[in-house]
C-alpha cells in the first residue's frame, strides 16, 4: 500500500456476507495516509466472513475477509495460505470444490489447520495485564496511553473475560467525563474557552503528523540554502512555452525544469539517492522523484515519477501534469505514491520565499524551491559592475546528517544551482 505504510482504515464494505463476488470485483474500500483504494477479489466466489468493521484500523498483513471459492487449485490454495505477501492486508480464500483432495489429518485438512492457526495468531495478542487482546484493542490502548492499573480496572465482556473494543471505548468515555482534581490540574492548560472552535484532525492529517514526527526523530536534519539567478531559465521558458504547448498539448511549468536539474545533480552525487536502514546505506540505482503536491483540503501527498532519469523534458512534463492533476482528484493508485528516492517541494507556488522541508523517510534528502522574484542585483561584466533587475529564487536543501556531511550537502545544492543558472538558451526539447 505504499512505502512505510503500516496500517489502513476500513472505509466501507462493498459486499455483504453471503453475496456472490466476481473475479476482480471490489469487496471493500480502505484508506491510508497516501491514497484511498478498493480491494478486489482475485477469484469468483462467495463472501463468508468479514474480519473488520467500518472505521476499524487494519494492520499490514492481516486478513480482512474470507471468500469461499471453487476456482482455486489445491496447490494454489495452500500457497495462498502459507505464502502471504506481508506488505498488504489481504483476502483469505477457502477451497470449496476440491477440499477433499487436500491431505486430511485427524479429520481436519492441513489447509484448514493453517487457516485456524492464522486466525489465532492474527486476532490474538497476549497482555500480562488482561490476557489476550486483539490488535485493534492494543492499538487503542497504546494510542490512549492506558496504564496497567487502568487495564486491570476494565471488566472485559468478551470471551473468557477478554477486553473488547466496546469495553475500551466505554472506559475511555467514563475516564474522560470524570476528572479528578489531579487531572484538572494537569489539563488546565488544555481547556478551550467558549470563544474557540474545536476542529478534529482528519485521519490523513493525524497520520501525516505522526510521519513528520517520526522523520524528525529518525534523521538528523541539516539545512543548506542558496540563492540562484534563473533569469535565463525564465526567458527561455517564456520564449518556447507556447510552441511547447502547441506541439505536445501540455503546459510547461517550472517543476519539470527543476526536476531535470535535480536528476543531473543526483547522478553527480548518488549518495543523495539513498536510504538508511540501521547501519546500512542503500544507494538506489533508480532515480524516482517524489513531488510534494498540496490538496484542496490542505493535506499533502507525494506522487512519484519512476525512473525519472529515463525521461526527456516532454516525458517529465507529461508525468508532472498527470500525477498532480490526479492527485488533486484523489485518483492516484497505490504504486504511484511509493518507492521514491528523492523529493522536491515547490513551495514557491504559494508565494513562499523559502522553507525548511522535512525529509520523506526513508530518503535522505528533500529540496524546497522558493518563489521566483524580481530583485536588484549586481551584474559583473568585462566593462565593470552594474545594477540590474534579475529573477531569483532560494533553494532550501534538508539532508540527513547521519550519512551526508555539510560539504556534500552544500555541493549538491550548488550543483543544482549551476545547472539552472547556466541554462542553455538554445536548449531544444
Amino acid at each position: 500500500m505504499g512505502e512505510s505504510v503500516a496500517e489502513a482504515t476500513l472505509i466501507s464494505w462493498l459486499k455483504d456476507v453471503g453475496e456472490n463476488i466476481d473475479a476482480d470485483e471490489s469487496i471493500v474500500e480502505i484508506a491510508t495516509d497516501k491514497v484511498d483504494s478498493d480491494v478486489p477479489s482475485e477469484f469468483a466466489g462467495k463472501l463468508i466472513e468479514k474480519r473488520f468493521e467500518k472505521d476499524d484500523i487494519i494492520k499490514v498483513g492481516e486478513v480482512i475477509a474470507v471468500i469461499e471459492s471453487d476456482q482455486i487449485p489445491n496447490k494454489k490454495a495452500e500457497e495462498e495460505i502459507t505464502s502471504r505477501d506481508s506488505n498488504v492486508p489481504y483476502v483469505d480464500y477457502k477451497d470449496k470444490k476440491n477440499s477433499k483432495n487436500i491431505n486430511i489429518v485427524d479429520g481436519e485438512s492441513e489447509a484448514q489447520k493453517l487457516i485456524n492457526k492464522a486466525k489465532e495468531i492474527s486476532s490474538l495478542n497476549f497482555s500480562p495485564q488482561k490476557g489476550f487482546l486483539s490488535p485493534l484493542v492494543k492499538s487503542i490502548i497504546k494510542k490512549e496511553n492506558l496504564s496497567d492499573n487502568e487495564l486491570f480496572s476494565i471488566l472485559g465482556t468478551g470471551k473468557n473475560g477478554r477486553i473488547t473494543k466496546k469495553d475500551i471505548l466505554m472506559f475511555l468515555k467514563t475516564r474522560d467525563n470524570s476528572f479528578s482534581s489531579q487531572n484538572l490540574t494537569q489539563s488546565k492548560n488544555k481547556i478551550v474557552d467558549s470563544q474557540s472552535e474545536i476542529i478534529k484532525m482528519s485521519r490523513v492529517s493525524k497520520v501525516i503528523s505522526e510521519h513528520m514526527i517520526e522523520s524528525k526523530n529518525t534523521s538528523v536534519h541539516v539545512q543548506a540554502f542558496i540563492e540562484i539567478d534563473v533569469t535565463n531559465l525564465w526567458d527561455w521558458r517564456e520564449n518556447i512555452k507556447e510552441s511547447f504547448f502547441n506541439q505536445n498539448s501540455e503546459k510547461l511549468t517550472f517543476t519539470p525544469l527543476f526536476i531535470l536539474a535535480v536528476i543531473k545533480a543526483l547522478k553527480d552525487f548518488p549518495i543523495l539517492n539513498s536510504s538508511v536502514m540501521d547501519d546500512l546505506i542503500y544507494q538506489k540505482r533508480n532515480i524516482n522523484i517524489g513531488m510534494a503536491t498540496a490538496l484542496e483540503d490542505g493535506n499533502l501527498i507525494v506522487p512519484v515519477i519512476k525512473n525519472a532519469d529515463h525521461l526527456n523534458l516532454i516525458g517529465l512534463t507529461k508525468a508532472v501534469n498527470d500525477l498532480s492533476q490526479r492527485a488533486r482528484k484523489n485518483k492516484l493508485l497505490p504504486h504511484e505514491v511509493k518507492d521514491g528516492t528523492y523529493t522536491i517541494s515547490n513551495v514557491g507556488n504559494f508565494g513562499t520565499l523559502m522553507g525548511t522541508p522535512i525529509i520523506n523517510q526513508p530518503q535522505v534528502g528533500v529540496l524546497a524551491i522558493g518563489v521566483i522574484r524580481k530583485v536588484p542585483s549586481v551584474i559583473e561584466t568585462a566593462k565593470g559592475d552594474y545594477i540590474g533587475i534579475r529573477k531569483k529564487l532560494i533553494l532550501s536543501h534538508s539532508f540527513d546528517h547521519r550519512i551526508i556531511n555539510g560539504a556534500v550537502g552544500g555541493k549538491f545544492i550548488k550543483c543544482i544551482s549551476d545547472y539552472l543558472e547556466n541554462w542553455d538558451l538554445n536548449y531544444s526539447f
